[in-house]
């Protein structure tokens, strides 16, 4: 018996031991893939040059990490394949549109072309995995220590819509996209799955909304902004990007903070049934439209994905609250009307655009698109045009400056935009009940 008891307390100690790493890795969890000081260049074809997916990356990272320094590039081309296409060569592209700018991080998606919009062709895969290893190696030579990440080539939509051939278009991405997960394992580096989450979107949109459904790749190639937002959640996701923006809980009935995560919590008090404190958020949330008039869609890929929790958990909780209702007031402006059992369960704060760490959000994302929207200006209207291959006349080199100027303006507006403020809550007993 007491040898038993002896292999039972080791089993448990085993059992112990091999917990800890995991427990230490929770303790511990895995820092965000940008670095202070990092330029990222987004490489890629159209699905790039629709500056979409590059934009929630960027507006992302800038929210939630507002005093960190980063700059972003968008440097896609519609057409392209790994060869190069319409801005050129695959040589040329590398050295003026990438190697130009000295980017320490560069992400790569490619491959809706190049497997041909046919079945799948044994030729233009070897020409597919060969062009990509020249295009690795020589981003890896002229850019030492460069951290690349690739994104597998979205989806073709084959879901909303029947397939052109058996088996479909997107099954021969699937198989270009092996290639490339085996680029990233030989390579070390970064993968990003961008096909199989879209997938998955239009297997679970077509059941919720069949006809919106067909508007997230509303010509079976190209995503609307809600397909454009999975996109970067993939991305963002291979770079361990934190899921919260903010996360508060407090119990009124001990007028005590019981939770608080990135953020600051100050001023908390009880009074006459209000609850009021001043709340500094460390990051913004994840701005994106979620107009139903103008952007249905995105509301319809928020509900059929996990992007919220995943990446733009900003939760209120408040337990213990006696009123039939309450208004939400920030900065004394009314924002919302909730229920004590909603406020118990805890409020999604990023789906309340009146809330003006969501109306500053938006802003950052608008300058966003100002300062992407200058350079692709400086980029594809005035030197790609003017250039004879890398050589641009003086003058033409004044007004790329000039461009570069007002966009390194923007930019400091944008980081700007995003520093944290502080903000005076309010839930105010209401005699106005919640609307069902």
């Amino acid at each position: 018996m007491r040898f038993l008891s002896h292999l039972h307390n080791m089993a448990i100690v085993g059992l112990l031991c091999a917990f800890l790493p995991a427990i230490a890795r929770a303790d511990k969890p895995t820092p965000f893939y940008l670095h202070n000081g990092d330029r990222v260049v987004f490489y890629g074809d159209s699905i790039t040059e629709q500056r979409r997916y590059t934009t929630y990356i960027e507006t992302y990272c800038v929210a939630h990490f507002p005093k960190e320094h980063f700059t972003f590039i968008n440097s896609g081309w519609g057409g392209d394949r790994v060869t190069g296409g319409g801005g050129g060569p695959i040589d040329l592209r590398l050295k003026r549109d990438v190697l130009a700018y000295k980017p320490t991080v560069v992400t790569i998606c490619l491959g809706m072309n190049d497997a041909g919009y046919r079945p799948f062709s044994p030729q233009l895969y070897q020409t597919f995995i060969q062009g990509y290893r020249h295009i690795i190696e020589t981003l890896e030579k002229n850019l030492p220590g460069v951290r690349i990440t690739l994104l597998t080539a979205p989806a073709y939509d084959d879901v909303t819509r029947p397939p052109n051939f058996p088996g479909g278009y997107n099954s021969v991405l699937t198989a270009f996209n092996e290639g490339v997960k085996e680029l990233a394992r030989e390579y070390h580096l970064v993968l990003a799955d961008t096909n199989a989450p879209l997938v998955s979107l239009l297997a679970r949109a077509i059941v919720a909304d069949p006809k919106l459904a067909l508007t997230i790749i509303p010509d079976r190639v190209h995503p609307d902004y809600s397909g454009h937002l999975i996109m970067a959640s993939a991305v963002l996701l291979a770079w361990n990007a934190p899921s919260t923006v903010a996360d508060v809980e407090i119990d009124a009935n001990s007028g005590q903070l019981t939770h608080a995560e990135n953020t600051h919590i100050t001023h908390l008090q009880t009074t006459n049934g209000t609850v009021s404190f001043d709340e500094t958020d460390n990051s913004l949330p994840w701005p994106f439209d979620r107009d139903p008039n103008k952007n249905p869609a995105t509301l319809l890929a928020l509900s059929c994905s996990d992007v919220e929790n995943e990446l733009n958990r900003y939760q209120l909780k408040v337990t213990g609250l006696t009123a039939a209702a309450y208004t939400l007031k920030v900065d004394g402006q009314n924002v919302a009307q909730l229920t004590p059992q909603e406020l118990a369960q805890g409020i999604d704060l990023a789906a309340l655009p009146m809330l003006p760490t969501c109306a500053q959000a938006q802003k950052v994302l608008d300058l966003a698109n100002r300062h992407v929207a200058l350079h692709f200006q400086r980029w594809r209207v005035v030197q790609v045009p003017n250039a004879n291959g890398l050589e641009v006349p003086p003058a033409i080199h004044q007004q790329m400056d000039a461009l570069d100027s007002q966009e390194a303006e923007v930019v400091a507006q944008e980081r700007l935009a995003a520093l944290p403020t502080t903000h005076h809550v309010e839930l105010v007993p209401s005699t106005t009940s919640p609307s069902p």
